[in-house]
């Protein structure tokens, strides 16, 4: 049985461990990464890999902020700045206003438009908004290439990257981490938990108790459309539903917060509830067929409070948590990459992610949960 050794062992090859490889090496770390499949076949090559910068609070706006300008900045990333239309109903308004005003003092440049004005962008039936709001820098990103490219920068730099290595046990023993896989064992006094919907089974392995649970969601798709112009994303807060054009296709999914665990397949049992309400709102949608066959699932990685979990395992010598982004993984992954690689060398992150460590469940705090799309 072969041992391997490094500085830091960083399970998960989705967007937020292949990009942290990445700025860990760039540290001068030595990185094993470790993979229970391929890169982006978890959640990341499942996403709708949409990126936004409308969040509600500071340390996710400016998580946010730093990936996408780093993804801009990437050759090959696929960004295309389309916009996020938000559609908000009255009850949720003015605290949606203050939202904004918080982007706008972090340089956000968010418009606040009427129901009327926002028709520019797609037609929709504004029966029940207060308001809407439209970011032209958010937009897309192609999140199976750059996972893709974090690993090819990884390696690059001499990272050894270990694929079809399901992990099998995680044990502490003389301030060393020992995490087993099919080829043996690999050792080193740090780990990174980036295991996605994994995650907190990955943190059974080792004894502790991580909030993380999967949860499917699906993405229907429709069949070629003539729309007079291209949809941007476009999230309607009142019911739930978000659509955006794919190509001449358009699709369109909803949460099912009854659907947790490890489901697998199309529940096309959510397909009448979800386009009932889509149909409300957008009532042209009548008119498109659907493609199943070009529908597909994926899994979301839940916390308690839709907030990740990113920083060191209290009183857990060695163990650092990047998991449980609740659907902003591809969003926020850059910077999160970068903020795992200043704490792995005893660094304060440049961005305070105080109010998304593990702590905050010890504290029984809860945190007000951004919108998961």
């Amino acid at each position: 049985m072969t041992t391997l050794t490094a500085d830091i062992v960083v399970i998960g090859a989705g967007i937020i461990g292949a990009a942290s490889a990445w700025r860990l090496t760039e540290r001068g770390l030595k990185v094993i990464l470790v993979e229970r499949d391929r890169p982006a076949s978890g959640s990341t090559g499942k996403s709708v890999a949409g990126v936004r910068h409308q969040f509600t609070t500071a340390t996710n706006i400016l998580l946010a902020q730093h990936s996408i300008a780093e993804y801009a900045a990437m050759p090959g990333s696929g960004y295309r700045p389309e916009g996020y239309l938000m559609l908000v109903p009255g009850a949720g308004w003015a605290e949606h206003r203050q939202a904004v005003e918080l982007q706008h003092r972090l340089g956000v440049p968010t418009e606040v438009l009427t129901p009327e004005e926002a028709q520019v962008h797609a037609s929709f039936d504004p029966a029940g908004l207060g308001g809407c709001t439209y970011c032209a820098t958010d937009g897309l990103v192609d999140a199976h290439s750059l996972t893709h490219e974090y690993v090819r920068r990884a390696r690059a730099l001499g990272a050894t990257v270990l694929l079809d290595s399901p992990v099998g046990g995680i044990e502490r023993r003389g301030g060393t981490w020992r995490v087993t896989v099919p080829s043996g064992e690999i050792e080193a006094p740090q780990l990174l938990n980036a295991a996605g919907a994994w995650s907190g089974e990955i943190g059974r392995l080792a004894g502790l108790d991580l909030p993380v649970w999967p949860a499917r969601r699906m993405v229907f798709t429709t069949g070629p459309l003539d729309l007079p112009i291209r949809l941007p994303m476009i999230f309607d807060l009142q019911s739930g539903v978000y659509l955006r054009s794919e190509g001449e296709r358009v699709i369109f999914g909803r949460s099912d917060p009854g659907d947790t665990g490890w489901r697998e397949g199309m529940n096309w049992a959510w397909l009448e509830p979800t386009l009932e309400l889509a149909l409300k709102r957008f009532p042209w949608l009548e008119t498109a067929a659907l493609d199943r066959r070009a529908s597909w699932w994926g899994y979301y990685e839940l916390t308690p409070d839709h907030e990740p979990i990113v920083g060191h395992m209290p009183g857990v010598e060695g163990w650092i948590n990047a998991c449980g982004f609740s659907g902003h993984g591809v969003m926020q992954a850059a910077a999160v990459a970068r903020v795992v690689a200043q704490l792995a060398v005893n660094e304060s992150p440049f961005i305070d992610v105080t109010p998304l460590e593990y702590r905050r469940f010890e504290a029984g705090l809860h945190l007000s949960p951004d919108i998961q799309l």
